[in-house]
């Protein structure tokens, strides 16, 4: 018998047997499953990747270390020598510069290492922060008292200069070349006027300050004659404290009262032996000989561009693993919200 009419569609799509409340649950289960396993590929994969940043941050440290200049490990196993801390390059509170701090701790090893028979500051510097000189000056008048039988050198290369000759004048003796430039005892503040050429360009000052000497030495507005004899009163506060560890330092081996010594100006390490404020012509290689050991170990500490870099390195991965953990949490919380 034919089969007409045909049946409408949505009967017969009404005739198919629809999933029950059991297969209901297991098609759950399965889902549920499959959402859980992606959550552990995901807490595993961050984990991996974690290691993996922590093994390439370990070689990148380990091959540092290896490329480091500095050599004060396993000092004791050199046996005698001559201890070294450079003074080299400008004096200033930064990481790339000499800084007080890190020359500290090279001066404490250098003589507390019971192998080294002498200390030498190795120089050539043209001096600059007077804070972090006479930090350097202060810490090695300790040290000499500390260790009295060990004697201190510095030795002058090309230029000791300002807050580079502060911190010589601590040594025992100054050894220098006869064409070193030593001296330059003095202190300088910087400043410029460009008042005229504002008005010139037509700009106009509108600085604002509380206090009525909050903007001095402005470049911009004309030198107040109270201010200016006040910065000059401070400038020549820390000059006396630079005249006095000279005077302290070298004693009575200054051999003029001329005042032009402490004036700023500066002379060549022959000049300089003639007025006192030098000992005698020398190097590093004319005093191993005077101390009978061919040995010289350099106790410096310095900077690293590789080991800041290796910083920014470990907290942008730690950042990282932060990012991607919590990221994870959220995720895992939104789908338990759903």
């Amino acid at each position: 018998m034919s089969d007409w009419p045909p049946k409408p569609q949505n009967e017969t799509h009404n005739t198919q047997q629809q999933p029950t409340g059991n297969e209901w649950k297991l098609l759950e289960k399965v889902v549920l499953a499959s959402v859980e396993e992606q959550r552990r590929a995901r807490r595993w994969g961050i984990f991996f990747k974690f290691l993996t940043f922590a093994y390439l941050l370990f070689i990148l440290i380990a091959l540092g270390k290896s490329c480091s200049t500095t050599s004060t490990e396993d000092v004791g196993a050199t046996g005698s020598h001559i201890a070294v801390v450079d003074i080299v390059g400008t004096i200033a509170a930064d990481k790339q510069s000499v800084n007080s701090t890190n020359t500290i701790r090279s001066l404490k090893k250098a003589f507390e290492n019971k192998q080294s028979k002498a200390v030498v500051l190795n120089i050539n510097s043209p001096g600059g922060s007077p804070v972090q000189s006479d930090e350097i000056w202060q810490e090695i008048q300790y040290l000499k008292k500390q260790h009295a039988d060990k004697k201190l050198y510095a030795v002058i290369g090309d230029t000791g200069a300002s807050g580079a000759y502060y911190i010589a004048s601590a040594a025992d003796e100054i050894i220098v070349n006869p064409s070193s430039l030593v001296g330059s005892i003095g202190v300088i503040m910087p400043n410029y006027g460009v008042s005229g050429l504002m008005q010139k360009l037509g700009v106009e000052d509108r600085t604002m300050t509380s206090g009525e000497n909050k903007a001095i030495l402005s470049m911009t507005q004309p030198v107040d004659a109270t201010q200016k004899a006040h910065v000059q009163a401070l400038l020549d506060n820390v000059h006396d404290h630079f005249i006095n560890a000279v005077k302290q330092g070298r004693g009575n081996k200054l051999k003029s009262n001329d005042p032009a010594i402490f004036s700023g100006l500066f002379w060549t390490g022959e000049q300089a032996i003639k007025l006192g404020i030098a000992d005698r012509v020398g190097s590093l290689n004319t005093l191993k000989r005077e101390l009978k050991t061919d040995k010289a170990v350099n106790y410096t500490i310095e900077y690293s561009p590789f080991d800041s870099v290796l910083g920014r390195m470990g907290s942008s991965i730690g950042q990282g693993f932060a990012t991607s953990l919590s990221q994870q949490v959220q995720s895992e919380q939104t789908t338990k919200l759903q």
